[in-house]
Formats: C-alpha cells, sequence, structure tokens
C-alpha cells in the first residue's frame, strides 16, 4: 500500500502552537508509517515526519509574509497531482482546492473535510472524483456522500493526566468571535474564577474592541500561543476548560486534548460537541452564560481520572489511524 497524504502548507507539519489540520496531517503520516506503510507527506518543506516528506513551498505562508498562500497552495497541490500515479491512494487534507483538480489525479482520492465551510464550495465538492470523510457527523453536508465519519485523535503522550487541577478555568484556541472570547470571560467573571487565556489573535479588531480591556494579568490572563510542550501543562492545570461558541464547531481538538488530561469541558452545545463531550463524564453541555456558570460551580463532581480515561479511550491518534486503514483497504481493495 502506498499512500500520499496531501496536506496543508498554512503552517509547518506538525505545527508550532498553532495548525490543526496540520496536526492532524502529521499523526496520521506518522502513524501509518510506524506501520509499515509507504507514506509520502506532501508539506512545507520544514516539516517534520517519520513518513517521506516532499514539498515545493519552503515554509508555511501563515509564518512567512513572502510566501503567497495563493499561488504556492495551487503550486503545492498541482506537484503533488503529478506524483499521484505513484501512489494506490491521495488522502487530501487541503480541502476544496484539489478537488477542482481531482480529475487530474491518477489515484483513488479520498479526502478528510476539516470543518464544511459553507456552501460556497460545493461546486467542487459535485465535480469531485473523490471519497469523503467527515470529523464529525454534525459536520456532514446534506450535498455530500460521506464513506465515514473518523473523529479526530491526538498524541496523548505530549497530554498526561494531571488527576489535580487547580481552581483555573481555561480558555484554548483561537482568539475569534465564533470561539466566545469574550463569552468565556463573562462565564469567569460570575464564577468568581481567574481566567486563562491561549491562541492566536484571528481577529484583530475583535481581540482589541472586546478582548484586550478586559486583560488585567490577575484576574484575566493571556499567555499567546501556547506551543506543545506547554499544552498539556496549561490544559491539565485548570478546573475546566470554556468552550462557549457561537459556531457549529466541526471538532474542537481543545476539547479533547483537556479532557485527555483530566480536565472537564463546559461547552456550549452547538456543532459536534454532544458526540465529542460525554455528559456529565468527560464535561457539561450549556446554553447560556447561567448555564456555563452553574456548570463551573459543580464541576468538582466530575471524576478527572474517568474524563481522562473516557478521552483517551475514544480520542487517540492510534485509533484514528486504524480507522484510516480500514477506509484505505476499502477504497484500493
Amino acid at each position: 500500500m502506498r499512500i500520499a497524504l496531501l496536506g496543508p502548507i498554512a503552517w509547518r507539519t506538525p505545527p508550532r502552537h498553532y495548525g490543526p489540520w496540520e496536526l492532524i496531517a502529521g499523526l496520521i503520516a506518522g502513524g501509518l508509517a510506524e506501520r509499515g506503510v509507504d507514506v509520502t507527506l506532501f508539506a512545507t518543506l520544514d516539516s517534520v515526519t517519520k513518513a517521506t516528506l516532499d514539498g515545493v513551498v519552503p515554509a508555511g505562508y501563515e509564518e512567512d509574509d513572502g510566501i503567497d498562500g495563493r499561488v504556492w497552495e495551487a503550486i503545492h497541490v498541482a506537484h503533488a497531482l503529478a506524483r499521484s500515479g505513484e501512489f494506490d491512494l491521495v488522502h487530501n487534507h487541503l480541502d476544496w482546492l484539489p478537488l477542482a483538480f481531482s480529475a487530474h489525479c491518477r489515484a483513488p482520492m479520498l479526502t478528510t473535510v476539516h470543518g464544511f465551510s459553507g456552501r460556497d464550495i460545493l461546486p467542487a465538492y459535485r465535480r469531485a472524483r473523490s471519497h469523503f470523510v467527515s470529523i464529525s457527523d454534525a459536520d456532514r453536508s446534506p450535498d455530500l456522500d460521506y464513506l465515514a465519519t473518523v473523529y479526530h485523535g491526538v498524541d496523548l503522550a505530549g497530554l498526561p493526566f494531571h488527576a489535580d487541577g487547580g481552581d483555573d478555568l481555561i480558555l484554548f484556541g483561537r482568539i475569534h468571535p465564533d470561539k466566545g472570547t469574550d463569552i468565556a470571560i463573562e462565564i469567569a467573571r460570575r464564577a468568581g474564577r481567574r481566567l486563562v487565556m491561549c491562541g492566536i489573535v484571528q481577529d484583530r479588531d475583535y481581540f482589541a474592541e472586546r478582548v484586550e480591556p478586559l486583560i488585567d494579568g490577575d484576574r484575566v490572563v493571556y499567555l499567546g500561543s501556547v506551543g506543545p510542550e506547554e499544552r498539556g501543562t496549561v490544559l491539565g492545570s485548570g478546573a475546566a476548560l470554556l468552550h462557549p461558541i457561537r459556531f457549529a464547531e466541526p471538532f474542537g481538538l481543545s476539547v479533547v486534548e483537556s479532557m485527555a488530561c483530566g480536565t472537564p469541558v463546559v461547552a456550549y452545545r452547538k456543532g459536534s460537541m454532544p458526540e465529542v463531550v460525554d455528559e456529565g463524564v468527560t464535561g457539561r453541555l450549556v446554553g447560556s452564560v447561567d448555564e456555563a456558570v452553574a456548570a463551573v460551580r459543580g464541576i468538582a463532581g466530575i471524576d478527572r481520572a474517568a474524563c481522562s480515561a473516557r478521552a483517551r479511550q475514544r480520542f487517540s491518534a492510534e485509533r484514528m489511524v486504524d480507522d484510516y486503514m480500514t477506509i484505505y483497504r476499502k477504497i484500493i481493495c
């Protein structure tokens, strides 16, 4: 079995701090290589992987202002598809762009839809010669047929269990209105808890107007974008992770990572959250600030060891790779 993983190039694989699509592509590539699969990862040339690395762009376009993402994504896709005849399957992690050229792919294509971004991209999906996998049932489009849903897995080795979390609440993820950063600050204030925030600033106007004025370094702390070395420590140090999203979250990697560390989640009941969070075991699902505050006040009732065990059983990288291997065999055989 020869597999080509067509990865994204916004960030290095694995990402230094942010880059969820790159993270998943890297974990799959590494897991396949460990199983003895002949796998080539098409990614930025500064990427680090156990697979064979190929690519054309030196670094991620979000990390180098001199790289135009529109241009280099097209060159990246063209390079990978030119080699597609060398593989038994091309696994696409780059959303719609490779689908527009899927007729030129000389091997079967499988596309993991890392969050369906809207009906405007449907023409590329409808015309594509590709199989599709969703990352949650909630994120499926009624206009597409899917082979399966494969929940993301995470590197559990980098997420040690913390039996004793502190009193702080944690917010982990991009700072954007969709993620409800301002709502999390309000929940923490009303619950009488300190809030520790981590993540890239994706909406600078929102940050400047709604978030930054409330950061005081005492009750509201912002640590910036935290890399994989500190991720487990920060997530494991909290009483709970807040996830008061305003949008239909396709999956939520930080939610799973927090639960794996033993820190339960208080999440708004939107998108994939009812699939990812096991009510009363790995967290609480809520629908308002009032409900979130009540959930925080009762969060000590959730057993951290049981929370971690459930997350580790459901969301390991090994389980994710096994799921994809099953799908590869169905397509190839």
